[in-house]
């Protein structure tokens, strides 16, 4: 008999979801990915405000990682080519202006969401969290409100001093059935590393997902970031993000907790991330353990060893230091045989 493949699907977006997505799709498993959809900076500023569309970037970046090995090298450099001269199109990618088009030749976002998915070969499920067009709203511990997801991303000096205590949509986003049905019948459910406000959880508080979560039997799993967030994670040790996944979530604990086991940088690195007034994600999980009773903490060397610079024409911040697909995939593959 043959055997049935496990079905494994990831919540998140942007490079930590794409690093992971690298490392999962060579395994024998059935991939779904659940896209946030509330991004709001940089070209997806622009296919918002200026074509009424959703954010295209996360969902680019999953279809390039999940695209098939037999297409050309080629199609993925184009699809993450991203312009640097002129004015008109400075900062906005090959991909999401192909997305653009396509979704005016064919109609719909979703079919040329399908159609790309096609012509890349891309193996598994890329599910849109919603199709509602809607914007992050987080409220903060100083009363005030900051809407928008590049807001929130990179805030006025006014808040980075402050922690998020609430986040919503607004208006209320429904959940894609697609995608609340992947998660239910998921095996592994797996919390993806990147920015925890604006990549995962702004996936939790679509309404359904949370829903969702808490009703499915999959074995959950959250990959703890490597460095925090000034304006969003600053000061979070390892604790304060499990803390935040298990509010969002009806109050559950991860079955399995991965973090980093050390990060070394080097002086020029290291002085970059202080000058952007991010540090190394501390590990206290030893002095939290009697609140995740039960979670298994796997702890190992899940750092690349390359050092990510950012693309000319990328007016964003993005992580220099990222956690290694292969690395993550390999943990990932014990938990489902058991192993681990």
């Amino acid at each position: 008999m043959k055997k049935t493949k496990k079905k494994v699907v990831v919540i998140g977006g942007g490079t930590g979801t794409y690093t992971l997505l690298l490392g999962l799709k060579a395994l024998p498993i059935d991939i779904s990915v659940i896209v946030t959809m509330t991004d709001s900076g940089g070209s997806n500023r622009v296919i918002r405000d200026e074509f009424g569309l959703l954010p295209t970037s996360d969902l680019r970046q999953a279809l390039v990682a999940l695209a098939s090995d037999e297409v050309d090298d080629l199609f993925r450099k184009l699809f993450t080519y991203r312009y640097h001269q002129g004015t008109g199109i400075n900062g906005m990618t090959f991909g999401n202006l192909f997305m653009l088009a396509l979704t005016d030749i064919l109609g719909s976002q979703k079919e040329a969401l399908n159609q790309t998915a096609r012509l890349l070969g891309v193996t598994g499920n890329i599910l849109p969290v919603t199709y509602d067009n809607s914007q992050l709203l987080a409220r903060y511990d100083n009363g005030k409100q900051v809407l928008g997801e590049h807001f929130i991303d990179e805030p006025h000096d006014d808040f980075i001093n402050h922690h998020i205590i609430d986040l919503e949509t607004i208006p209320k986003a429904e959940a894609n059935q697609e995608a609340v049905k992947a998660i239910k019948d998921a095996d592994i459910l797996v919390f993806a590393p990147g920015d925890l406000y604006t990549s995962i959880l702004s996936c939790v508080v679509v309404n359904g997902i949370s829903q969702a979560i808490q009703a499915t039997r999959a074995k959950k799993v959250f990959i703890v970031n490597l460095m925090t967030k000034h304006g969003q994670t600053h000061d979070f040790k390892a604790s304060d993000f499990c803390l935040e996944l298990s509010k969002y979530i009806g109050g559950m604990n991860p079955d399995y907790i991965l973090i980093n086991k050390k990060i070394k940088l080097n002086k020029s690195i290291a002085k970059r991330y202080a000058d952007e007034k991010s540090s190394i994600v501390e590990d206290d999980l030893e002095s939290y353990k009697d609140n995740i009773f039960g979670t298994t903490i796997v702890r190992k060397n899940f750092t690349s060893s390359e050092i990510f610079e950012t693309p000319k024409g990328d007016k964003l911040k993005r992580s220099l230091v990222r956690h290694d697909p292969r690395k993550l995939a390999r943990v990932i593959q014990q938990i489902i045989q058991e192993k681990i």
